[in-house]
């Protein structure tokens, strides 16, 4: 035996090592598919905060567009 060295344990045949099983409970389950959706949703925002910060009057009508400019040149007209 020398002491520089490390003992290293051998696997020995014909013997089964035991395997770890991951196993949820049902609610450890439920949370997850909850944070999943959760997740989903957060990403479906940021994409939509994204698009309305790049282009705000594209979700807007262009009705109220034009309602909205015309107010605000109508206020610095001389009666």
């Amino acid at each position: 035996f020398d002491p520089g060295q490390t003992a290293t344990a051998l696997p020995v045949p014909g013997v089964a090592l035991p395997i770890p099983t991951l196993s949820l409970t049902l609610e450890q389950k439920a949370a997850f598919v909850f944070i999943f959706f959760l997740f989903i949703f957060l990403g479906l925002l940021i994409v939509r905060c994204f698009q309305i910060l790049l282009d705000p009057y594209r979700s807007m009508p262009s009705s109220t567009r034009m309602d909205y400019m015309e107010k605000d040149t109508s206020d610095y007209c001389l009666p």
